[in-house]
Formats: C-alpha cells, structure tokens, sequence
C-alpha cells in the first residue's frame, strides 16, 4: 500500500493528496496562459485568478459537503474548519471558484464566458489530476469487487490494484475512471475550441455537459454518496437512467439511508441546463459571437474612447489622421 504522507518536517506531515492537489492546479494554469496568450491576455491575469480561485473553491467545497451533512457538525462547530480531517466536494469547489472568479473577471472588464471557455480545459484536466489524490488517500472508491476483475478485467497495474485493497477488501477504483473520463474530456475541448462552428461560451457549458454525464454514472458506483431523501418517482428516474451501468456493474451502497445521490441529481440537472443554455443563447442571439473572436476587456475600450476623446478636443482627427 502506498502511503499517503509524502514527507515530514518535524510534526508538519505533507501529504501527496496537496501536492497532487497544487500540480493539478499549476497544470490547469498552464493550459489557461497558454491559450490566454492566443488572445492577448497577460499571464498576470491567470495567476490571480487562481489565487482568487483556490481558496475560494476549498472553502465551497467544505461549505457544500457540511451542509448535507451538518448533522456531523452540529454539536461540534470547530470541526467545520477542520478540513485535514476530509469533507469536501468537488461540486462545491466548482461553484466557490466560478462565483468569486466571476468578480474578478467583472472587475477587469472581461466578459464571463469568453474567460471561463479558455479555463475549462483547465478545470476538467484539474479534475483528471486531482483524483489521483482520493487515490492515495483510498478514498472516492465503490463498492467492493473481486481481485480478479481488477487484474483480470480491467487489466489495472499493480500498484492499483494493491491500494484498492482496503482492510482486505478490494473495491471499485472510481476514482481512475473518473480521472480517465476527464481526460478525454480534456482531449474533446481542445478539438472543439478551434473548430469554426463554436460560439462563445459553449466550451465552458460543454465543459459541464461532459463532466456531468460521467459523474452521473460513475457516482452510482461510489458507497460515500451525499445522499437525500426524495421523492419516489425522482429516485426511480435516477435508477432508470443508471440502469444500462447494470449490465457491468453493481450500484454502490447509499451510505446515509437516503434514496437519491444528491452529486448524481445535481449532475443530471447541470446537463440538461447545460444544453438549454447553449441552445436558448443561440435562439436569441447571446451567442453571437464566435470561441475564435477577439477578447477585448470593455475596460481598454472605455480608456481607449476617452483618449481619442481627449486628442479629438485637442485637434486630431482619427479618421484622416491630420490635424484640423
């Protein structure tokens, strides 16, 4: 088994779930300067925008998974802020980081969806890295399986197949099939954003459209589920879409005797909002402008209008460039 700390100094442990954690990051960052620099934008930029991002994203990330299970927390407040202990939610970091990065963008004059098109390849090559952190940690597994179908059916190395072995116990590494799901992902945005039929904030909604439809199934596997009580028919919907997974795969176990998972709710909501998204901003023509089109921050273009406003008192005209 491989162990989760990657050194020590003194009693301060590093463990190799935040250092994965700060490569996924720092990967993802990478990919967004990159294709920022296509468009003109400062690496700056980037930077601060994960520096915004980061902390934003653990502290939503703590606040989602405290709010389904806040009946752990309730009669221990402190331990809300523990968050070496576990309890985060990969939903919740999405949601921190989009809101506080959306100020940021707003505040440098750049529009929403042209920015978050350029980072979703970032995000969802983040997710395929960060994964590998519930790996060495043993955790985001499924529910239990055979040694042979780890080594013999899918054909996992060995040092997989020895760190799904929990207490005796092998289980489902839902992890790997999660980080393998979004790094195709990754490979899908980066054919689609130079194609010339892609408008303007479709990467980022496809982006949620992917990730969503493979967190549906592969969450159906999984035995620590943030799970609700819900009506029937909701759950039965769930199931009935799950269902063609049967044919492989056992469902994993609902751990805290709901009837619905709420990451697999959510992720079918997210698809279908998604789509609607896309299609209703082509309908009436938010989507006008093109992935390829230029980025300008509306702040340079106000700057810029009040310059040519200011030489245009002063005798220069743009249009002739003479002075008159």
């Amino acid at each position: 088994m491989l162990e989760s700390v990657a050194f020590s100094l003194g009693p301060i442990h590093v463990r190799w779930y935040g250092i994965i954690l700060g490569a996924a990051a720092l990967i993802g960052l990478m990919l967004a300067i990159r294709e920022g620099k296509r468009f003109k934008i400062v690496p700056d930029f980037f930077m601060d925008l994960l520096l915004i991002g980061v902390p934003s994203a653990i502290i939503g990330a703590r606040i989602y998974y405290v709010a389904f299970q806040w009946a752990d927390y309730k009669d221990n407040l402190w331990e809300v802020f523990m968050i070496w202990h576990g309890g985060i939610a990969i939903y919740g970091a999405l949601i921190g980081s989009i809101v506080a990065g959306s100020f940021y963008m707003r505040a440098k004059g750049y529009n929403f969806f042209r920015i978050m098109d350029i980072l979703a390849p970032g995000f969802l090559i983040g997710q395929a890295i960060g994964r590998w952190g519930n790996f060495m940690n043993q955790e985001a597994h499924g529910g239990p399986v055979s040694e042979s179908f780890l080594r013999d059916s899918l054909h996992l190395p060995n040092f997989i197949v020895n760190q799904m072995n929990i207490d005796g116990v092998y289980y489902h590494p839902t992890f790997l099939y999660e980080s393998v799901w979004s790094f195709v992902g990754v490979l899908l945005l980066l054919w689609l954003r130079r194609r010339p039929f892609l408008r303007a904030g479709e990467l980022f909604l496809g982006y949620f459209v992917w990730y969503a439809m493979g967190r549906f199934f592969i969450e159906g596997l999984r035995t620590d589920s943030l799970d609700i009580t819900g009506p029937s028919w909701v759950a039965s919907i769930m199931n009935a879409l799950w269902s063609p997974m049967k044919i492989v795969f056992e469902p994993g176990a609902l751990t805290y005797g709901g009837n619905i998972r709420f990451s697999q709710l959510l992720s079918l909501l997210i698809v279908i909002a998604a789509i609607i998204t896309i299609i209703v901003r082509r309908k009436k023509g938010y989507a006008s402008e093109h992935y390829s089109d230029p980025i300008v921050s509306s702040l340079a273009v106000n700057t810029n209008n009040v310059v040519k406003e200011d030489e245009t008192d002063k005798g220069v005209d743009y249009d002739s460039n003479r002075t008159v």
